[in-house]
């Protein structure tokens, strides 16, 4: 366990942390309730927000750990889609999603309000802005140390769970995000994960050009992956541009 994380945590008597059911905020809020549970801290709630833009696997995940483990959990929507702003999708859209999200979470706690580790440089001056913190930034881990800690926690459901930002990510920028085209991303990522090696990075990515899938393991059968994905698109009367290698970042700026 890590000690410069539990002093982080016991640095706030009240905590309400943000669960997306990646790997990150689950070891977190994992990690945070055993510390309750031990008397080192007064109390910790997790709050995860519901929308078209967070996969159900996603929301599962959380509801399962949380029944398991005796959390106090709250779901939540956040109301992202009610803000002409965030769907327009410009390229901080990130500020308006996180901001919608912290301000949801204040009204519903009156504890420090925690996120994970990783985050696009809008949403971090959306959390700047409203005292959020970073505990896994602040006591020195990296991804590595994040899922060792998981695996130590036994959360092996989502230690070894590749990057999963939310399903606007995958929409270019300028393109308005709807919740037809969320839909359908989690339709294609889900249908092609099984056919990728074990924690590949995948992504659907709805472009200008159409659908462009991409994929981080050199290993995968990228011809299979072509065929699965083109007959999804037709059948949902989409253009499937292709198949390449995964590109790293929360956003994608088109150009």
């Amino acid at each position: 366990m890590s000690d410069a994380l539990t002093a982080r945590l016991a640095h706030h008597q009240h905590l309400a942390i943000a669960v997306s059911g990646g790997v990150d905020s689950m070891t977190l809020a994992a990690f945070a309730h055993r510390l309750q549970m031990a008397g080192i801290m007064a109390s910790v709630e997790m709050i995860h927000a519901v929308s078209p833009a967070v996969p159900p696997a996603a929301t599962e995940r959380v509801r399962a750990r949380a029944a398991r483990d005796g959390w106090r959990l709250t779901v939540t929507g956040t109301g992202e889609f009610d803000d002409a702003r965030y769907r327009d999708n410009p390229v901080d859209r990130c500020y308006f999603c996180k901001t919608n999200l912290y301000d949801r979470i204040r009204s519903l706690t009156a504890g420090a309000n925690l996120d994970d580790l990783g985050d696009y440089r809008p949403g971090l001056l959306a959390a700047s802005e409203r005292a959020v913190v970073h505990p896994y930034v602040e006591a020195g881990m990296d991804k590595v140390a994040v899922r060792a800690l998981a695996r130590q926690l036994g959360l092996d459901e989502v230690a070894e769970l590749p990057a999963q930002p939310c399903l606007a990510s995958r929409v270019e920028t300028g393109i308005a995000i709807d919740p037809t085209d969320l839909a359908f991303i989690d339709l294609v990522e889900t249908r092609l994960a099984p056919l990728a090696p074990a924690g590949t990075a995948l992504r659907c990515r709805v472009t200008h050009a159409g659908i462009a899938i991409e994929v981080g393991d050199e290993a995968a059968d990228r011809e299979m992956l072509a065929e699965v994905a083109d007959t999804l698109c037709r059948d949902h009367g989409r253009h499937l541009v292709g198949v390449g290698a995964y590109r790293r970042g929360a956003m994608f700026v088109h150009g």
